[in-house]
């Protein structure tokens, strides 16, 4: 008797806003499209911590995160996620971030372990 077949789940990714950025419709549109694509979306909603945010990919066994900012605190905010991915032995998630974030520091964030940056119109 052959082994019963293998099946793979979607790709499960939690979307996420950190801080006070309020501004949510962006993360929802990229929600959005991720679900079409076939993905399993969480999104978490408004003003959580990097810590929530970890939190609740390990709790979701999610794949990646996606953190959206547009408060411009992505230079304090992306770090302290990678930082709290590794912390807790997670750093397998795949962790992309969008925004408006300027090319220096979206070089600087990929160097810090960020796996992409996207910015308006990617």
């Amino acid at each position: 008797m052959s082994p019963p077949h293998e099946t793979r789940r979607p790709f499960r990714v939690v979307v996420a806003k950190a801080g006070l950025d309020g501004h949510d419709r962006g993360a929802k549109v990229i929600a959005r499209a991720l679900r079409d694509a076939g993905m399993e979306v969480i999104y978490t909603g408004l003003f959580q911590t990097p810590e929530q945010i970890v939190r609740t990919a390990i709790q979701e066994d999610a794949d990646g995160i996606g953190l959206s900012i547009l408060s411009g605190a992505h230079m304090t905010l992306f770090p302290l996620v990678v930082e709290a991915l590794a912390a807790q032995g997670a750093s397998d998630i795949v962790f992309f971030g969008g925004g408006t974030i300027p090319a220096d520091d979206a070089a600087e964030l990929k160097r810090l372990g960020v796996r992409e940056i996207f910015t308006p119109g990617a």
